[in-house]
């Protein structure tokens, strides 16, 4: 096991390297002038050329990129071009947004399509299945800032029941930090609640299947015990493995969420800065959901020696 966890640490730092060589050659090659975008349209091309120095966009690529990495390596992000502020801090201020949003919504994903996954493969053929399966592709059809209007129009402006945007931190009030965070999350968690609810069906439609089911029930066994206990149990390792896929895939849904819902987090923030051609801004929050995509996968790896003990690393 340890040697399992050592080999995995290491693994991601050439990750993470590719990552940041990816990232910062995409921003440099692309057009676009962040020095150009700072000083406005009615700046002159000497005005222009001061800030570029002063930027250090003027020095060959691979010097910026060893002065860059040089940086990253010591535990500093650099400077936005656009804020004026350290990107560790900016990242800092948003992350609780971006957090809340995604944990929120994991939460909401998981305790729905489970069970739904479960009762679809426990009455499989009938018309909850059929019913189940037909909603997941409509899931997986409908984008997300579609489905985010419509919650708005329909829940927010005709019924008024919650905020139409914003946010509010948890400290301003749990109820209110809540309400403003209940619409997002289930306009985010619908493509994951399909996601994960036809992984779950067909992962315990196949445990279904297995003799322990069969030599449960004729135990006499309560269903429901032979439901939880026994199948889903021993379908747990895909239905974990889909869920840390989906806490992955939350990095591009969290961006469009946050730019309709008005969410100051690190998604927004990364829209803005691309919007800016904030170079530094970008790289940071790119490598820290690369860091975080990393780690998510390694926690799931290890989760899977506790769900299945024949598992040995």
């Amino acid at each position: 096991m340890l040697t399992f966890i050592l080999r995995r640490i290491a693994a991601t730092v050439p990750v993470l390297l590719i990552v940041a060589v990816l990232v910062f050659l995409v921003l440099r090659l692309a057009p676009g002038d962040p020095a150009a975008i700072l000083a406005g349209d009615a700046a002159s091309t000497e005005q222009i050329a001061r800030i570029r120095t002063g930027l250090g966009l003027d020095r060959p690529i691979l010097a910026q990129f060893g002065i860059w990495i040089g940086n990253v390596l010591q535990g500093d992000l650099g400077e936005s071009f656009y804020y004026k502020t350290k990107v560790a801090t900016l990242i800092g201020q948003r992350l609780e947004p971006t957090l809340a949003l995604s944990t929120l919504t994991i939460l909401i994903a998981v305790a729905v399509a489970v069970p739904l996954g479960v009762l679809a493969a426990w009455r499989f053929g009938g018309w909850f299945d059929r019913a189940l399966m037909g909603l997941s592709v409509l899931g997986f059809s409908v984008p997300v800032f579609v489905l985010a209007y419509i919650l708005i129009y329909v829940v927010s402006l005709r019924l008024g029941l919650l905020p139409v945007q914003g946010y509010q931190r948890i400290g301003d009030g749990f109820w209110t930090f809540l309400r403003h965070l209940v619409l997002p999350s289930v306009t985010l968690s619908v493509i994951y609640i399909a996601l994960i609810a036809r992984v779950t069906r067909a992962s315990v439609l196949e445990a279904l299947g297995e003799d322990y089911i069969r030599t449960a029930r004729a135990k006499g066994l309560p269903e429901i015990r032979v439901l939880v206990h026994h199948a889903l149990a021993n379908a747990a390792v895909p239905i974990v493995t889909v869920i840390g896929i989906g806490i992955a895939l939350l990095i591009g849904g969290v961006v469009v969420t946050e730019s309709v819902y008005a969410i100051p987090g690190l998604g927004r923030l990364t829209v803005d800065a691309v919007l800016a051609r904030d170079f530094p801004t970008i790289q940071g929050v790119i490598l820290f959901f690369s860091f975080a995509y990393v780690l998510i996968n390694f926690l799931i790896d290890l989760s899977y020696v506790f769900l299945d003990p024949r598992i040995r690393y």
